[in-house]
């Protein structure tokens, strides 16, 4: 018998996360392998994180307009950002459809389930508060999750 490629298997466990519940780290890193906030694999957007800026303020996270929409930031904490490969995955993945996990780190170790979200699309934009250029994606809640 032959395992499920390991996507499938992520989709999977993904599956059993309830939006608005909380979660430990070592709950949320089974999924979310890396301390990163974008955790792709072979180009393949997994899961995402964010605080919405208030733990990491490079990362100014917000929702935008509803709370089905959030203006997320790509990765890269200093100077332009650049077109590396989580970047890469979130704007590959923009009008797919497919919705990935997205959780909010609360405090240590406590991350709230989000949803599923998927994005719609990405710019690279001048961000004048911190002087340097950022990819910016939109990001829409999907019915899943």
């Amino acid at each position: 018998m032959v395992a499920a490629p390991i996507f499938l298997q992520m989709e999977k466990f993904a599956e059993n996360f309830i939006a608005g519940s909380i979660y430990s780290w070592d709950e949320v890193n089974r999924l979310h392998r890396i301390r990163n906030g974008i955790y792709q694999r072979n180009g393949r957007l997994i899961s995402l994180l964010t605080d919405f800026g208030r733990i990491n303020p490079c990362y100014p996270d917000r929702h935008a307009g509803s709370a089905e929409t959030i203006l997320y930031t790509g990765s890269g904490r200093r100077g332009d950002q650049k077109l590396d490969p989580q970047n890469r995955a979130l704007l590959d993945a923009a009008g797919t459809g497919v919705g990935v996990p997205l959780f909010n780190k609360l405090a240590p170790g406590k991350w709230e389930f989000l949803g599923f979200w998927q994005v719609l699309s990405g710019e690279y934009v001048f961000d004048e508060k911190q002087n340097r250029m950022l990819w910016k994606f939109t990001l829409q809640k999907t019915g899943g999750g």
